[in-house]
Parts: C-alpha cells; structure tokens; sequence
C-alpha cells in the first residue's frame, strides 16, 4: 500500500510532487547526457551458472537507498541481511530517508548513483520522468532469473497479475512495485461495535451512518488534506467501479471524453455531497497524513481514506483495542462493479539506476525480495503484502488492518483493478489533486472539478 500510489506515503501523494517533477526533468536531461559514471550496459557480469544466474560479483558493494515512510525500513535491513548471507564479501550500504529527490537527484547527477532504490514518498522522483531522461535499468533479466525458492520457474512466474504491466514504462520493464496495496476506506471495529453501526455497502447507507455517526459527537470522515493524493483514490474508484473496467481503460489511455460521462460526475458528486453536509473532520483539509490518521486513530473521525500501509505507519498512534479494519468504497446506484470491488495492486517502486555501478547486484537483491523468505520478512516487519504469490505461510501472524485486507481481497475475487496513469502521466494526477484540494475545502462545485481534470487529462496526453 505508497505507499504509497505511491504506497503508501504513496506515496505519489501530493501536490508537491508536482514542484519536484518539472525541475527534475531538466536535470535529469543534463545528467543524462554527461559522462560520468558507468552505464549499467558497461557493467558487465560475472559468469553465471545455476548458483548465480544473473552473474553477480560477490565481492562488488551494494548501495541500498529506501524511502523510509509508512513501511519503516527494518523489512529492507532484512533484505540486505538475505543478500550478505548469499554474497558475504560484498559491503552492503544502508541509508533510509522520507526525502528521496534530495539524496537521489544529485547522484544521479554526478553519475554515481545508488544500486537499488525505493523511489517513493511525496519527495519521489516520477517514474516517467526518470524513464524519458534515460535513467533507468531494463529489469527484464530479473523477471527471466529463475526463482530462489523454485529454480524451475523465472521470477516472472512467481508475481501477482498486473505487477508487470504496472512497472512497464516506454515498453520496457524499469521498475519492481513490489508491495500488493489495496485502497478503500478505514475504520475502527472498536468504535463501530461500541455504538452498533455496521459498516455501509451503499452510499445512501454511507451518508445516513454519517448523519448518526454526527450525531455522537464524531466527525464521520477525515482525510490526508495537504496530500490530496489520498481523496483523488476516493473519487476515481467511486467512478470506476460505477464506470466500469471499460471506463477505467479510457482513462489510463487519457480519453478526455470519460469525464463528460455519469461516473465521474456521480462520483464527484458524491464526494462533495460530504462537504456540503459538514461532514467532515475540522482542519482536516490542512491536515498531513499523519495528522489525520492519528486525528483519525484517537476516534476524532470514524472515516479515513487510506491504502493498506496505514496500520503499520500508525503503529505507534494505534490504541490496542482499536481494531483497525478495512471496507472497499460504498457502492453508487448503477454500479457496474459490485460492492466487494477494490483497488488491489503492485505499488512501492523499487529501481535500479542505470548507472548503478552494481546494476546486477541491485536486480540479485530484488530477487532475494521475491523470495518466500523475502515476503516473510516484508510482512512480518511492515505488515503489509507483497507482489509474490503465495509470498506468506500461514503461520505469519498478521495485525487486525493487515486481516481485513485479506478478507477484502478474497471477497472480491477478480474484481479487482489499478489504475495506471498514476505511472504513466503522473502530473494527471497532480492536477487533479490541486482540483480535489479546492473542491474539499468548498471553494470549487463538481461541475469545476470536472473542467479542470478534463483540461489535465488532455495536457498529460499532449506531455506523453
């Protein structure tokens, strides 16, 4: 869930990312161009064989970077403790920071950058800008590696569906999303069961909880306001699950004509139908993510927008008996999905930079992440899932939020989807955000909103 988009602190979370992504094109262009450091293409592999497939030199350093935001970063101490264990001559550098653009730009300015890097959090350098300046590792040999724990199959084999789509950019596979988030709406069991509310199916059922939920005193919804990120999900899946996978499809491709359509206005409208019943959180607009979701964990809100890495970055927040549970979006009349429907899929971008000096080191450690041991070490440490199938036995034992989100997934069998443009055309989503922030704080009607995401779509098809 960054998430994260991205995963979750996804996250490809804010309006600010849109601040970050324009100057990072023009130097990344410059960088591009230069000289120094070593192309990946020159990084040439050790022999192979069925030990070390990719040709990995045991002896060369691995320089790890991870964005350290809702996900923690013990679980990658323990990816790096699977890769000395493998390669015991090689020093593996750890360094952890929610500011990935102010450590990772400049090296790849200079050329020298890290070998592996969790490019996300609201500081995140886009994918596609990273992609269109040429900074980034085809990770193709890696999907055709075979798998550690079953030789017999290649990576590719042993992934969830779509994770490889979702890290295709340009044609080429550049990037692992390798955390398997689901998006939907939070609450606490705790406070439901206290006041015998039952979690609504509908929107009508939605809106007249909230009315009830008003009536005791709490706020019925709170959301991440400075990162509108967060209720851009709300909105897009309220109108895909009404629109359906052929109304989502148009979207990804940025047909500006999907936003003349009843979806999106159903879903707009039902957004705002929130705000104009005073439903929402006091200062929640100007809240960060943190400050909500605490807001939200101290019972101030009985709603929160949120993909599945919110249990384990509120941890600390967390009462005990809280009981953290987690609901797909309320389902609009007309829906062409039903109920159970959920955004499900590979978020949290792991990269291999082209000029990593350790390329094939950085593809040897996403390996050692896609193995049994790997998704063990991942849930056990961020409480989250990962993209490997059948990654966790079941003697895992998972947190309460982590439980629900696996009975959501079940429950709704293949009537899952993700979005793409959030890869592909990131400033679609940039622009939809400054939209969502008006609109949330009543300064903009639906009918704007609809306007201005229109105008984006078709400036991101024009920048594609």
């Amino acid at each position: 869930m960054g998430s994260e988009m991205n995963r979750r602190d996804l996250v490809k979370r804010t309006a600010a990312m849109g601040l970050v992504a324009l100057p990072s094109a023009g130097l990344l262009s410059a960088c591009a161009s230069s000289g120094g450091g070593s192309d990946s293409s020159t990084s040439k592999p050790t022999a192979t064989s069925a030990d070390n497939p990719l040709g990995v030199d045991a002896s060369k350093p691995l320089d790890v970077l991870i964005f350290k935001g809702g996900f923690g970063d013990d679980y990658a101490k323990r990816f790096e403790g699977l890769y000395s264990k493998k390669y015991p001559n090689a020093k593996v550098s750890h360094n952890a920071t929610q500011n990935i653009t102010g450590l990772l730009q400049p090296r790849l300015n200079a050329g020298n950058p890290p070998d592996v890097v969790d490019d996300s959090g609201n500081q995140q350098i886009k994918l596609d800008v990273l992609q269109k300046s040429d900074q980034l590792t085809d990770l193709t040999p890696l999907l055709d590696a075979p798998s550690l724990d079953d030789p017999s199959k290649k990576v590719r084999d042993t992934l969830m569906p779509g994770t490889i789509e979702l890290g295709t950019i340009g044609g080429k596979f550049v990037s692992l999303q390798y955390v398997y988030t689901v998006f939907g709406l939070w609450y606490s069991g705790k406070l439901f069961k206290q006041h015998g509310w039952t979690a609504p199916k509908t929107w009508a059922d939605f809106m007249s909880l909230s009315e009830e939920i008003k009536k005791a005193g709490i706020a019925p919804f709170a959301h991440q306001g400075k990162y509108p990120y967060y209720i851009n999900v709300a909105i897009i899946d309220l109108a895909v699950k009404h629109g359906g996978a052929d109304w989502l499809t148009r979207l990804d491709s940025l047909d500006e004509t999907v936003w003349d359509e009843d979806a999106p206005k159903q879903a707009i409208n039902a957004i705002y139908e929130i705000v104009q019943k005073n439903y929402l959180l006091p200062g929640t607009n100007g809240m960060t993510h943190i400050e909500s979701q605490t807001a939200w964990n101290q019972y101030k809100a009985a709603f929160i927008p949120c993909g599945a890495w919110l249990e384990n970055e509120q941890l600390k927040a967390t009462p005990s008996d809280f009981e953290m549970t987690f609901m797909p979006m309320p389902s609009l009349p007309g829906d062409k999905m039903p109920f159970e429907a959920i955004r499900g899929g590979a978020n949290e971008p792991f990269i291999v930079p082209k000029k990593a000096p350790n390329a094939i080191g950085g593809m040897e450690f996403m390996r050692y992440m896609l193995s049994k041991a790997g998704a063990t070490a991942f849930a056990q440490s961020a409480n989250s899932l990962s993209v490997l199938k059948d990654g966790i036995g079941p003697d895992v034992q998972l947190r309460p939020g982590t439980k629900s989100t696996v009975t959501a997934l079940s429950a709704a069998g293949a009537n899952v989807f993700n979005p793409t443009y959030l890869q592909n055309a990131s400033s679609l989503d940039v622009d939809m955000g400054n939209a969502s922030s008006e609109l949330m704080a009543g300064r903009i009607k639906p009918d704007e909103w609809l306007k201005r995401t229109k105008a984006a779509t078709v400036k991101a098809k024009k920048n594609a």
